[in-house]
């Protein structure tokens, strides 16, 4: 079956937005246990449960059919070649991944990374320590909050925080409701980073996911 550049490029784009993607065979997701990887070797396929995710942005950068280049945007959990399939079945014609580049997870860029070869120079010239990041940089998409001292014996002992709590800790004119909808940076007295906090709203408090003590 053919299809015109202007049927693929809308199909394309029309996968903009959220919507339920089933997840392949061959994924690390686990069923009853199992990884589904391991079911598709031996050869047994299984139903798996659409998941909610969200393609942000489609940048088509080619079209020289029957291959298209194009850069995605998506939230985590996407499977880019499950994307593909998906395209292609709008279309009615098939689809499949051919390459896939990822560019960025998070703030860290293809653009900012080292090959093997120049860490190990850096190591050897005694200046590895010029490119080590402290550990919160990779979470500095979550707001922050700095707790105080009478605070410090809940923190340490990876306890929940009431969401009274955490509102006295907010700058003025920021509300705790904003919190609840994200993972919260939780800093000690000192500044050192501490933890990674989840709001659970039947809870109606903060549990810790991730200590760093």
């Amino acid at each position: 079956m053919r299809r015109s550049e202007a049927e693929v490029r809308e199909a394309i784009l029309g996968f903009v937005g959220e919507y339920a993607q089933v997840p392949p065979m061959y994924s690390a997701l686990k069923v009853n246990g199992k990884k589904l990887c391991d079911l598709a070797r031996e050869g047994k396929t299984v139903e798996r449960k659409a998941r909610k995710i969200k393609i942000l942005e489609i940048t088509i950068d080619q079209i020289a059919l029957p291959f298209v280049t194009m850069t995605v945007t998506c939230s985590k959990g996407t499977y880019i070649r499950t994307l593909c399939h998906d395209i292609g079945e709008k279309l009615g014609c098939g689809g499949c991944m051919e390459s896939l580049l990822r560019t960025r997870v998070s703030s860290f860029t293809l653009k900012d990374s080292l090959k093997l070869p120049e860490i190990e120079k850096l190591q050897e010239s005694g200046k590895i320590e010029q490119i080590l990041m402290p550990v919160d940089a990779v979470f500095m998409q979550y707001p922050c909050v700095s707790i105080l001292e009478e605070q410090e014996k809940i923190l340490r002992n990876g306890n929940p925080f009431r969401v009274r709590e955490m509102q006295n800790l907010l700058p003025e004119g920021q509300n705790v409701d904003e919190l609840e909808k994200d993972r919260i940076r939780v800093y000690d007295t000192g500044g050192q980073f501490c933890a990674i906090y989840e709001y659970r709203e039947e809870k109606g408090m903060f549990f810790p996911v991730k200590m760093f003590l």
